[in-house]
C-alpha cells in the first residue's frame, strides 16, 4: 500500500507539472553562465573567438525519485558585417529533458540569430538585438503511467485500468524568445569588461500545450535579467560575477555568484586557467564550482547542495552538473581583429 501510495503521489505531481501553472517554471541549470543563449539569445557571441561550443549535462534529485535528466547543447560562429564595425552571430541551442516516473521527455531545437551594432570606433562596446525560435516537442511513456486506481487492496496490479484518458502521449509546438544586450570594456584594460542584458522568452505563448484534448494551456512568458563583470584582480587572477533574475507568471528565480580565475602559464596571452567559486540559487541550493581551462577546451563540475525545504527529503542532495566547453578563432575570415568582445 505505501508504495503503491508513493506512485500515485509521483503521478499526481506529474499532472501538476503537464495541465497547470506550474508547467510554465522552464528547465534551467546552475551553471547558466555555460548556457547564454537559454538566458538571453542577444548574449550569442558575447566571447573572445569566432566559434563556441558548449554542452551541459544535469541528473538531480536522485535522492528524492526518479533522476531528472537536462542537457544543452549550442553552438555559436561570428561574422563580420562588410567593411563596419558590426558583426553577426548565427547559431542554435538543441535542449533535453526527461523528468519523472513517466519519462516526461522535452526537446528543443532552437536556432538564433544575434546583430551586434557598434557603438565607437575602439570595436569594443556593442549594443545587441536578438532572435531564437524553433520546434518544442514533448512525450510521455503511458507504460510507466501508475495511480491508486491499480491497488487492488492487496498490493499493485498493473492488469487495472490506470483511469487515465490521455488524447494523445506527445505534441509539438513552436517557442520563440528575444533580448537585448549590452557589453563594453572598462578602461583600458582588455581584461576589465561588464554586459547587461534583458530577454522576453515564449512571447508567442504557445496555445495548446497538453497531452489532454479538451485542455488548451498557454504558456507564461518569462522575463530573464542578466549581468556579468569581469575584473582583473593581478596579472595572473581575475573575478567574474554573474548574475541572473527570472520571473514566469508568479514564479521567480536568482541565483548570482562568483568565480574566481587564476592563469597558470603566461598571463598575456594563457592556455591553462583555474577557475573555482560559488552561486546562490535564492532559497533552493547553494552551488559550488570548479573549472578548468585548457584552451580551446574547459570542463567545469558543480554541484547543488539543497538549502530549500525539500532538503529534509532530500538530505541536501540537489543536483550534479557537468559542462565542456569549446571556443577559438579561426585562421580564415577571423572576427580577432575586427571585434573586440568582452572576454567572458
Amino acid at each position: 500500500m505505501v508504495q503503491s501510495f508513493k506512485k500515485y503521489i509521483l503521478h499526481f505531481i506529474f499532472i501538476l507539472f503537464s495541465s497547470s501553472n506550474s508547467f510554465s517554471q522552464d528547465i534551467h541549470f546552475s551553471q547558466f553562465f555555460e548556457t547564454p543563449l537559454l538566458r538571453n539569445p542577444a548574449l550569442a557571441g558575447i566571447f573572445n573567438g569566432d566559434f563556441r561550443m558548449q554542452g551541459v549535462y544535469r541528473t538531480q534529485w536522485n535522492s528524492v525519485t526518479v533522476p531528472y535528466q537536462t542537457a544543452s547543447l549550442n553552438a555559436e560562429y561570428k561574422l563580420p558585417v562588410g567593411r563596419s564595425n558590426d558583426f553577426l552571430t548565427l547559431g542554435g541551442e538543441v535542449l533535453y529533458d526527461k523528468a519523472g516516473s513517466v519519462a516526461l521527455t522535452t526537446t528543443h531545437l532552437l536556432p538564433v540569430l544575434n546583430y551586434h551594432k557598434s557603438l565607437n570606433d575602439q570595436r569594443n562596446m556593442y549594443l545587441s538585438i536578438g532572435f531564437m525560435g524553433g520546434l518544442v516537442q514533448r512525450r510521455l511513456d503511458p507504460s510507466k503511467i501508475t495511480t491508486n486506481n491499480q491497488y487492488s487492496g492487496t498490493g499493485y496490479d498493473p492488469g487495472l485500468s490506470n483511469g487515465e484518458n490521455f488524447s494523445n502521449y506527445g505534441y509539438t509546438y513552436f517557442d520563440a524568445s528575444t533580448g537585448l544586450s549590452f557589453n563594453t570594456q572598462i578602461g583600458n584594460n582588455i581584461d576589465n569588461n561588464i554586459f547587461l542584458g534583458a530577454a522576453y522568452h515564449h512571447f508567442n505563448k504557445s496555445a495548446k500545450i497538453s497531452f489532454f484534448g479538451n485542455d488548451t494551456i498557454e504558456m507564461n512568458p518569462k522575463w530573464v535579467f542578466s549581468a556579468g563583470v569581469r575584473m582583473s584582480v593581478t596579472d595572473y587572477s581575475y573575478i567574474t560575477f554573474h548574475g541572473d533574475y527570472s520571473r514566469q507568471g508568479p514564479n521567480t528565480e536568482t541565483i548570482g555568484g562568483v568565480i574566481y580565475s587564476h592563469k597558470l602559464d603566461d598571463p598575456s596571452d594563457p592556455k591553462y586557467i583555474l577557475h573555482a567559486g560559488a552561486f546562490l540559487r535564492w532559497k533552493d541550493a547553494l552551488v559550488p564550482v570548479v573549472k578548468l581551462e585548457y584552451k580551446p577546451f574547459s570542463v567545469a563540475l558543480s554541484y547543488d547542495v539543497n538549502v530549500s525545504p525539500l532538503k529534509t527529503a532530500s538530505h541536501g542532495r540537489g543536483g550534479m552538473e557537468m559542462s565542456i566547453s569549446y571556443q577559438a578563432f579561426i585562421n580564415r575570415n577571423s572576427s580577432r581583429n575586427d571585434v573586440l568582445c568582452p572576454r567572458f
